[in-house]
Parts: C-alpha cells; structure tokens; sequence
C-alpha cells in the first residue's frame, strides 16, 4: 500500500526509514520526498512515527519493584 501517492513511496518503505532513524516529517521527506508535495500523506506519516514510537515503549524492560522496608516508629 502507497503511504505517499505523490511521490510513489509504500508504507514498507516509510516503516523501514523509520526503523533507521528517520524519526520526524522533515528527515522522512528529506529521504524520500514522502510529505512534501500535496500533504494528504502527512497524517499517514504521523501515524506511522507513533506507531513506530509505541512499539518502542512496549519493548522496554519492565523495572522489578522492591518492597520499601520502612522503620518502625
């Protein structure tokens, strides 16, 4: 499926820019042009950044929590 008609850049290509740092419109649109003709992409392009951020949140490591031992008084 086409992210960006325009320019002819699929959504595997913008998720595997993303994947390689491209982590904002402007370094997108700079790499392959996604986002600076018409624009009816730029939500698309959003959407996939946080999709893309989410994930990474979800793979963090969960913190194991320690029991607090408080003094007595």
């Amino acid at each position: 499926m086409y992210a960006c008609i325009c320019k002819a850049v699929k959504s595997t290509e913008i998720k595997e820019l993303i994947d390689s740092g491209a982590n904002s419109l402007e370094k997108i649109g700079a790499r392959c042009g996604a986002g600076t003709d018409c624009g009816s992409c730029v939500n698309r392009l959003k959407k996939a950044l946080i999709e893309s951020e989410a994930q990474k949140i979800q793979e963090l490591p969960v913190p194991i929590a320690f029991p607090i031992k408080r003094e007595a008084g």
